[in-house]
């Protein structure tokens, strides 16, 4: 299979599940480009390039699944405006202190973090409206700035996105309906993600020709998979991320140990 194929496919994948349970595509499409280009009698991806077709399939793919999502009343302007610019904060400075403290003990943490958000995601939620009213959403804006912060800054200094994390905090401590959590969580990582790209971009990072598979493919397929999205039950979208978000865990713990 030609490689460009296989990131267009990649792609499709990705960019589905990212619409439908509003992550950006970091625990999707990383592994994916790392395993399996050499399974198929393919060249290696270096971790450089994969980690710069990561941050365009991220980008693309919240934008499409925002606009989806929005079409459904799920992504909340306010929630944005709290949780934004604090996690762009937070992941910069993150990523300035990166080299001040043990990558290794904060990988431990940050996949600590994210298996007890799987866990999180598993508890039953009582009365979770299937479609909540965006415009009647009220949450505790200091809990919503904190989270932020914290989960950008952790982020930041292990090089990971943490989107993935936010999803569950956003809902078990901000107490964000599960619906409204995963549309306004895609809008919120654009800003991150468009940040990141544009550091990679300034320093040479990026191979933009492995990029224009994906432009086609993800965002399609991110707004197709939001509009699926609104039409399977809560919990089942709850059990997914939860299964997505385990196996990112369980990842980081391999990459300690190996």
């Amino acid at each position: 299979m030609d490689i460009y194929l296989l990131i267009g496919v990649l792609g499709l994948l990705s960019g589905f599940l990212s619409g439908l349970l509003g992550i950006g595509g970091g625990i999707i499409m990383a592994p994916l480009l790392l395993c399996i280009p050499p399974l198929l009698g393919l060249e290696a991806l270096p971790m450089q390039t994969v980690a710069g077709l990561t941050l365009i399939q991220g980008l693309v793919a919240c934008i499409g699944g925002t606009v989806s999502h929005n079409r459904f009343h799920a992504v909340s302007r306010r929630l944005i405006l709290y949780m934004g610019l604090p996690i762009f904060l937070a992941a910069a400075a993150g990523g300035a202190a990166a080299g001040l403290v043990s990558n290794d003990v904060l990988l431990f943490i940050f996949a600590t973090l994210a298996f007890s958000a799987a866990l999180l995601m598993l508890l039953p939620v009582q009365s979770e409206k299937e479609h909540p009213d965006v415009d009647s959403l009220h949450f505790n804006g200091i809990r919503a700035i904190s989270t932020a912060s914290g989960v950008g800054l952790l982020g930041g200094l292990v090089g990971q996105g943490g989107s993935f994390i936010l999803i569950p905090l956003m809902i078990s401590y901000v107490k964000i309906p599960t619906r409204i959590a995963i549309g306004s969580n895609l809008a919120i990582v654009i800003l991150s993600s468009t940040a990141a790209l544009i550091g990679k971009a300034v320093t040479g990072q990026m191979v933009w020709l492995y990029t224009l598979p994906l432009i086609p493919t993800v965002a399609p397929a991110a707004i197709f998979g939001g509009f699926i999205s609104h039409r399977v039950p809560v919990q089942q979208l709850r059990r997914l991320l939860a299964i997505l978000i385990g196996i990112a865990a369980v990842r980081m713990w391999f990459s300690l140990i190996l």
